[in-house]
């Protein structure tokens, strides 16, 4: 697998000139992207938006072949492919080595923008309005590229980036919202997945169930259906997850036959403790104290 260092590894291979600063590069009107087929992976974010002519784009789990425009979001390490990929000149990419943000606040910040983990089939899809927005948002970090690169230079490169993430927030938050409308709602799927694992047997012998994999039977990333489950219901999966837990261990504690480490067991709990904590945080009593007062 190939792995480029930096950004100037990259132009070099993809067969473009140096970068006008060794840690930032940006780049519009690719007709084709480099590296045929082969696997490879990097030390930068990326943003890039596409038309795809032909080809398939993959990375994560998923491959993605979507005429209509998107935007897609790419972390460092994260392995891509590019196969017999034709782009529509209206297209650009942003390259940022993960060193360039030390001493800003995206070092930090940056981390809180989920759609780094989103699969490639969850690229974000603009309206013509919003691409309009991040356009104007490209090409005043591209005028400021091009210009003479001075001590302001990365604080204002980083500013116009950082309000295309926030944007690409809330275009998100749009495109749940439409997701919710066409498909359905996500929770409603998300609990039958979940119900099916309780009934199945799942809990004892496989454990407690995880983010991942319902999002797996939900074909999404992680990342992404707990976004859209907050959208929807204001919990995240994890959250939602414990609430069922919770309420099938009430049903559960109403039986006068099994003790409650009989019950944290047959739920996944390998820690009592876990449980009992777990319990208390969402019933506001222990399962002692819930046990008690269906006695009274």
């Amino acid at each position: 697998m190939l792995h480029f260092e930096s950004i100037n590894d990259i132009r070099t291979a993809s067969g473009l000139p140096p970068a006008e600063h060794p840690l930032i590069s940006v780049l519009a009107g690719l007709k084709t992207c480099p590296f045929g087929g082969r696997e490879f992976t990097t030390n930068c974010y990326m943003i890039a938006y596409k038309k795809f002519i032909s080809g398939v784009m993959l990375y994560g789990r998923t491959s993605y072949d979507h005429r209509n425009g998107c935007l897609s979001f790419i972390k460092p390490r994260q392995v891509m492919q590019f196969n017999n990929l034709d782009l529509e000149e209206d297209n650009f990419i942003i390259c940022v080595h993960e060193d360039f943000l030390i001493g800003h606040h995206l070092y930090n910040d940056i981390q809180k923008y989920n759609f780094f983990d989103y699969e490639v089939n969850e690229a974000l899809h603009l309206s013509p309005k919003e691409e309009q927005t991040i356009w104007e948002l490209y090409h005043k970090i591209e005028a400021e590229y091009n210009n003479n690169l001075d001590e302001y230079s990365q604080d204002i490169m980083l500013t116009h980036i950082d309000s295309i993430l926030k944007y690409a927030l809330r275009y998100y938050k749009r495109q749940f919202i439409n997701r919710t409308v066409s498909s359905g709602k996500t929770v409603s799927k998300f609990n039958e997945v979940l119900a099916r694992y309780f009934q199945d047997g799942a809990l004892q012998n496989s454990g407690l169930p995880s983010v991942a994999q319902i999002a797996e039977h939900l074909n999404m990333s992680r990342r992404y259906l707990s976004d859209l489950l907050k959208q929807e219901t204001g919990k995240t999966a994890i959250e939602l997850i414990h609430l069922s837990l919770i309420k099938e261990a009430k049903n559960r504690l109403r039986n006068q036959d099994q003790n409650i480490s009989e019950i944290a067991y047959q739920l996944g709990f390998d820690n009592l403790s876990y449980f009992s904590k777990l319990f208390k945080k969402e019933a506001g009593l222990s399962p002692i104290e819930f046990k008690k007062q269906l006695l009274n």
